[in-house]
């Protein structure tokens, strides 16, 4: 394989403008929002030839809805986990679960809902 598995994702919102403001405030970003009629992605920071996967926020009535217990669990890289569960609720999220240590080796994680009921995680090595 050339090429790490995950090459993009999408995480459905409800309300893209409050979605967006939680992300950003959050881990200190700014979303560019695209309209494609029905159809509306909140594009995360991305530049080529660094690690880790692009991806963005979606909207469509139909065809994407948030979830708190189904489907994948994105992890997201911090440098320090704790850095963002600190913004999480002021900014109108909810902690799952706390830093917690996963093994020496493989650092700390972290789970969250996200303004749209979305369960995201976190994932940092200190």
């Amino acid at each position: 394989m050339m090429n790490n598995m995950v090459g993009w994702f999408e995480i459905p919102v409800l309300d893209m403008e409050r979605a967006k403001i939680f992300y950003e405030t959050v881990f200190n970003i700014k979303i560019h929002i695209e309209d494609f009629k029905e159809l509306k992605m909140g594009w995360f920071p991305w530049e080529e030839g660094k690690p880790g996967a692009a991806g963005s926020l979606v909207f469509h009535k139909e065809w994407y809805k948030p979830s708190e217990r189904y489907g994948p669990l994105l992890y997201f890289s911090s440098d320090d986990v704790q850095n963002e569960i600190a913004k999480i609720e002021s900014s109108g999220g909810k902690i799952i679960q706390p830093k917690t240590l996963i093994k020496e080796d493989i650092g700390y994680m972290a789970v969250f809902l996200d303004t749209e009921g979305n369960r995201i995680a976190l994932h940092s090595r200190k």
